[in-house]
């Protein structure tokens, strides 16, 4: 089995590279968001997915680990392929994906070119409690990062509304650490839309340092 290709790229094509090995042309096909990364007569490093089947060999490339994981990940799920794999790889970018599937968004999901809503709600179920490694590599530590997986999966008020701030674009570690600390300003008796607008005044003061970086920079 082919594990990596480090070769010239030889050309780029819709949904496919040809690189060139000493000599040899692999044809490779990718994501968008692969492809969009190379260059015709420029050396690259792609690991691969072999695909063997009794008509053909196939193989698919990733610029990281996080997109082959992924690109396996997804191909657990009945209904996705690997064409389908692909579109959602190119339309939602690794960390993206992770969140909407742990806010249950659908309609991110569905974005993608042959995902309709019944697929988009299979993936996202099927998927929500195996995200855990993915958020593992992306967490601080492995310790906290399963706490944090456990709690966004566990549902209640305190998940919904990490869930949400997950939603709106901040990683899992920050979503959950601003729901704990407004959480425990308002008492176990605060709705779901209470703690909501107490995170996000929790996460106003790191924002505003952000943008202020940014603006003196």
């Amino acid at each position: 089995m082919i594990a990596k290709l480090k070769g010239r790229v030889d050309s780029v094509g819709r949904d496919h590279a040809v690189v060139d090995v000493g000599g040899v042309g692999y044809l490779v096909f990718a994501s968008g968001r692969t492809l969009g990364r190379l260059a015709a007569g420029a050396v690259a490093e792609l690991l691969i997915e072999t695909h063997v089947r009794e008509d053909h060999i196939h193989l698919y490339g990733f610029q990281d680990a996080a997109e082959r994981d992924w690109f396996k990940l997804l191909t657990t799920v009945q209904g996705v392929g690997v064409r389908v794999a692909m579109n959602l790889l190119t339309t939602v970018p690794p960390d993206a994906l992770m969140r909407a599937i742990v806010a249950g968004d659908k309609g991110a999901v569905g974005r993608a070119p042959g995902v309709g809503p019944k697929l988009a709600a299979r993936i996202v179920g099927e998927l929500k409690d195996k995200v855990g490694a993915m958020a593992l590599a992306a967490a601080p530590g492995a310790a906290e990062a399963a706490d944090i997986v456990a709690a966004l999966t566990a549902g209640g008020v305190v998940g919904d509304a990490a869930s949400a701030l997950v939603n709106l674009g901040y990683n899992p570690s920050q979503a959950l650490g601003a729901v704990s600390r407004a959480a425990g300003r308002l008492g176990p008796d605060a709705t779901l839309e209470a703690l909501i607008r107490g995170s996000l005044s929790e996460l106003a003061p790191a924002d505003a340092r952000s943008a202020s970086a940014a603006g003196s920079a």
